[in-house]
C-alpha cells in the first residue's frame, strides 16, 4: 500500500518554529496574496493609485498641523518629506496588522473546510502589504530626488529596519488573528488602539521634540518609536537612533514575532471548529 501523499497531523511540541510549509505553499501564498490585492482595488476609479495618494494626502495634513501650525522642527527636510517617509514604515505595520488580524475571520468558509497551512493567511495579508509599500518606496525616492535629498550610506540599513517591523507586525497580526477567531472584539479595538498609536510614534515628527528625561524614556518603551525613526533617517541620511534603542526595538520585534507564531500553532487546531 502506498504512502499518501499528504499526512495530517497535529503538530508537535516545537513544530511551531518550523516555517517550511510556507515554502512548500508558496504557489498558493502567491495566490491568496494577488487575490487579495485585487478584491481591495476591484470596482475603484483610481485603482492602486489609492497606495500613493493615502500616505501623500496625510503626508500634506501633518505638514500643515505639525510643520505651520505647531512649528515642530523636521532637522531641515521638507516636512512633507519628512511625513510620507514616516508614514512609509507605519502603513507597512498598520496595514499588515490589520489584515492579518482579519484573515481567518474573512476567510472563514475556507477555514473551516479546506486543508492548508493555516499561517499562510497571515502571511499572504503581508505580502499583499508590501506590494503596496513598495509602490509608495518608489514615489518616495521620486519626491527624494525632487527635493534634493540623495539616500547615502544609511540606506544600506534600510532593510534591516523593514526587517524589524515585518517580524514585528506579523507576530502581532498573527496574535490577534488567533484571537479574532474567538473574541471578534478584537477586530473591532485593533483600529482605534492602531489610531492612538499612531499618534504616540514618531510619524508626523521626531522623537527629538519629546523632552528629554523620564517622558523621552517612557516614550522609547514603544518599539515603534526606534523603528520608525530609524527607517526614515536610513532614506533621508538625517538623524540617528541610539544602541539601546535599536537593541531594544529589534528584541521586542522578535519577541513579538516567536510569541504570536507559537500562540497561533496552538490555537490552529481549534479554528475549524469555532470559527
Amino acid at each position: 500500500m502506498s504512502e499518501p501523499l499528504v499526512r495530517i497531523r497535529p503538530p508537535q511540541r516545537w513544530e511551531a518554529l518550523d516555517l517550511r510549509a510556507l515554502w512548500r505553499y508558496r504557489d498558493l501564498l502567491g495566490a491568496l496574496a494577488i487575490r487579495d490585492i485585487k478584491l481591495r482595488y476591484r470596482q475603484t476609479l483610481l485603482g492602486v493609485l489609492w497606495v500613493v495618494l493615502q500616505p501623500l494626502l496625510a503626508a500634506g495634513i501633518f505638514a500643515f498641523v505639525f510643520g505651520r501650525v505647531a512649528k515642530l522642527d523636521s532637522g531641515g527636510v521638507p516636512y512633507v518629506l519628512f511625513s510620507y517617509t514616516g508614514l512609509l514604515a507605519w502603513n507597512l505595520f498598520s496595514g499588515s496588522v490589520l489584515k492579518a488580524s482579519g484573515s481567518l475571520v474573512a476567510n472563514a468558509p475556507l477555514v473551516a473546510k479546506v486543508f492548508f497551512p493555516r499561517l499562510l493567511l497571515p502571511f499572504s495579508a503581508v505580502v499583499s502589504t508590501l506590494l503596496d509599500f513598495a509602490i509608495a518606496l518608489v514615489v518616495g525616492f521620486f519626491l527624494m530626488l525632487w527635493w534634493g535629498k540623495v539616500p547615502g550610506p544609511m540606506l544600506l540599513l534600510a532593510p534591516v529596519w523593514l526587517a524589524l517591523l515585518l517580524l514585528f507586525s506579523t507576530g502581532l497580526g498573527m496574535l490577534c488573528a488567533a484571537l479574532a477567531v474567538a473574541y471578534r472584539d478584537v477586530l473591532h479595538i485593533l483600529p482605534v488602539a492602531l489610531q492612538m498609536l499612531l499618534y504616540g510614534s514618531p510619524v508626523g515628527y521626531t522623537i527629538a521634540v519629546i523632552p528629554e528625561g523620564l517622558p523621552r524614556t517612557l516614550y522609547k518603551l514603544n518599539p515603534l518609536a526606534a523603528l520608525i525613526e530609524g527607517f526614515r533617517n536610513a532614506l533621508l541620511g538625517e538623524g540617528h537612533v541610539g544602541i539601546y534603542s535599536a537593541a531594544y526595538a529589534a528584541v521586542f520585534a522578535v519577541l513579538i514575532f516567536l510569541v504570536g507564531l507559537v500562540f497561533f500553532r496552538r490555537m490552529e487546531r481549534q479554528f475549524a471548529d469555532v470559527i
